[in-house]
Parts: C-alpha cells; structure tokens; sequence
C-alpha cells in the first residue's frame, strides 16, 4: 500500500469519534482515522459492486486485496458476491463429470 500526504479538513465530530475508538482499541488517533476511512472506502466500494457499477475484480484492486478477500468482506457484511453455493455445487459436479470423461480416455 502507497501512503500518500493529504491536506484535508476534519469535522470535530469525526476527529471525538477517532479519539474513542484510539482510546478503546489502544492505537494513535491518526490511526483510529485511517482505520475509519477504511471501513469507509470498503463499505462503499461493496455498494458499488451491488449495484453492478463495478466488478469485483476492480474492487479488488481498489482496495489492494485479492478477489477472494473482497468476497470475504462482502460475506461478512451480509452481501452474496461470486457464485451462489448452488452455482459452486453445480460447477463442482460439472467438473467430477469432466475429470470422469479424461480418465476414462
């Protein structure tokens, strides 16, 4: 991950809210910001990705995470991203099917 500086003005509401979680979850208040901005960019990177605006592999690289991570962060906040469990028991079986036929050759 590239860190870059950035001037930016902060409401006193988010800078008091950084100060809580700081002091809760012992990291510095710069940090307890970056890790707000985070949860953030991820939650709206997933709205993007529901709403068919981008793919998932995009969403990927926007977040600097492999496809399979964004899917586990969409699972763990409720969102289905990638194949259904049918559509995954369905393309397991085609499979079966296909190593069956190159075996028997």
């Amino acid at each position: 991950m590239n860190a870059v500086a950035y001037p930016l003005r902060i409401p006193q509401e988010l800078i008091d809210l950084a100060r809580i979680r700081a002091e809760e979850e012992y990291v510095d208040q710069a940090t307890a910001l970056r890790q707000m901005l985070r949860a953030g960019a991820e939650d709206y990177v997933l709205h993007l990705v529901k709403d068919g605006r981008i793919s998932s592999g995009k969403a990927a690289e926007l977040l600097g995470q492999s496809m399979y991570d964004v899917i586990r962060l969409a699972r763990k906040r409720g969102m289905e991203l990638g194949a259904t469990p049918e559509q995954e028991a369905n393309a397991s079986k085609t499979a079966e099917k296909l190593a069956r036929k190159l075996k028997a050759r």
